[in-house]
């Protein structure tokens, strides 16, 4: 049998793994927390990572994953760093009014997103300058827990898709599956028992270039959503072996 590839790790390799997550560019307070939690998670959960091949090493990309649970950023934290890139992501701005996490999220130069027209372009032109600058910026399109019972991802929101077509930047959809064990939504502790398997796999990055542009239009930001939510949902099928109710989206 072959060893697996480097940010595909299963088991044992959890922890060899974390030798080799990148340090560059995560900032001090940011990069604390990973020491702190990534062994934690690691002797604790199981990770089951695929698709590490398809986040580009370098340069401006968007990472698109469905949000199950307050767990997602953690695993997908743990994803990119495995497959190289340290992630940057959009979070409400009510975690910098808390001062440990205010020092984590500004360490790792996390964009806050305020409630209002005004303050919400001014995330999204943090959003684009970053991509721009050539970091790895997670984007959940739903913008929050998905509303569905059944764990189906719910309709995205545009801005994810606004700034991919403007820039240009490659969206690389991501689907998580048991962060939701770990943590459920309403839940304060976490639940290690029995040992939960932290599923996140990754897939090509969406083809989006047909609708790209400087000035999209409602309908061509519509379909590239609709196009990113379709391609985490099959993402999703694939982690959870069985199709999607017919009323989800991308079924």
């Amino acid at each position: 049998m072959s060893s697996p590839r480097f940010g595909e790790p299963r088991g044992p390799h959890q922890l060899s793994l974390l030798r080799r997550f990148p340090r560059r560019g995560r900032g001090f307070w940011f990069g604390l927390s990973i020491e702190l939690l990534a062994p934690l998670l690691a002797a604790t959960t199981r990770w089951s990572f695929r698709g590490c091949r398809h986040v580009p090493r370098r340069g401006g990309v968007l990472i698109a994953s469905n949000h199950l649970s307050f767990a997602d950023p953690l695993a997908v934290t743990l994803f990119t760093l495995a497959a190289g890139r340290v992630p940057r992501f959009f979070a409400k701005a009510e975690l910098w009014d808390t001062p440990v996490v205010r020092r984590v999220m500004s360490s790792g130069r996390h964009i806050p997103v305020h409630r209002g027209k005004a303050s919400a372009l001014h995330s999204y032109r943090d959003g684009v300058s970053a991509v721009r600058e050539g970091d790895c910026v997670v984007v959940f399109p739903e913008g929050g827990f998905t509303d569905r019972a059944d764990g189906w991802p719910s309709r995205g929101k545009t801005g994810l898709a606004r700034m991919a077509l403007t820039t240009g930047t490659p969206v690389v959809p991501v689907a998580c599956w048991g962060t939701q064990e770990l943590l459920p939504v309403g839940s304060r502790l976490p639940k290690v028992w029995p040992r939960p398997t932290l599923h996140v796999v990754a897939g090509p990055p969406v083809e989006l270039s047909d609708l790209a542009g400087e000035r999209p239009s409602a309908s061509q930001l519509r379909e590239a959503t609709e196009r990113i939510m379709t391609s985490i949902t099959d993402l999703l099928v694939e982690v959870r072996g069985r199709t999607p109710p017919v009323d989800a989206v991308g079924a």
